[in-house]
C-alpha cells in the first residue's frame, strides 16, 4: 500500500505586498535560496528567463538531516499574477512532488493570501524513502515542509520590505 503518493500539506498566509510583486518574488527562483531554510538556489534552464508553462529549472537543496539533493522541475503552471506551480522529477523522470503557490486579493488593498502547497507523487524521493524505512518519517516531514513553506514566505516579505525603497 502506497501511503507517501498523493500526501499534501499547505499553508496560508496574508500577507502586506501587492500581489503583482509577490507573484515576482515566488517565482523568482534564483533568489530562493535567500529565503528557504531548505533550497539553497535555483536556476532557470535552457535560455528560459522566467516562468511558463513548460519551463525547467534546476534547484539545490539541503535537508535538515545533511543530504544535498539537485533536481530538476517543470513548470507545469505561470498564470500571472495567480499561480505559479511545478513538478519535481525524481532521477528517472517520474514526478517526486508538486508545489503550488496560489496568489489571492487579501483582506486590505495592498495584501496578498499566499496559498503554498506540497503533495507528494508517485516518485522515488527521500520523503518515500524514510516512510518506508520508518512510517513517522513522513509525519515529521510533513511538519518540516510546513515549517519551511512558513520561514520562506516570511523571508520573501522581509526582504521585500528591507529593498521596499529600491522598488
Amino acid at each position: 500500500m502506497d501511503v507517501v503518493t498523493g500526501t499534501q500539506v499547505a499553508i496560508a498566509l496574508t500577507v502586506e505586498i501587492p500581489r503583482e510583486r509577490m507573484w515576482e518574488l515566488v517565482t523568482a527562483v534564483d533568489q530562493i535560496g535567500e529565503w528557504s531554510p531548505e533550497a539553497m538556489r535555483g536556476t532557470w534552464d535552457d535560455g528560459a528567463l522566467g516562468p511558463f508553462a513548460g519551463a525547467r529549472f534546476t534547484a539545490r537543496n539541503r535537508h535538515a538531516d545533511g543530504p544535498v539533493s539537485t533536481v530538476t522541475c517543470v513548470v507545469i503552471e505561470a498564470e500571472r499574477p495567480r499561480t505559479f506551480a511545478w513538478t519535481v522529477l525524481d532521477d528517472s523522470g517520474l514526478v517526486g512532488s508538486r508545489w503550488r503557490y496560489e496568489l489571492r486579493e487579501g483582506g486590505k488593498p495592498g495584501s496578498t493570501q499566499v496559498c503554498h502547497s506540497f503533495t507528494h507523487g508517485p516518485g522515488i524521493t527521500g520523503a518515500r524513502v524514510g516512510a518506508e524505512a520508518d512510517p513517522q518519517a513522513l509525519n515529521r516531514r510533513l511538519v518540516t515542509l510546513c515549517r519551511n513553506m512558513t520561514t520562506t514566505i516570511g523571508a520573501m516579505v522581509t526582504a521585500d520590505n528591507a529593498n521596499g525603497a529600491t522598488r
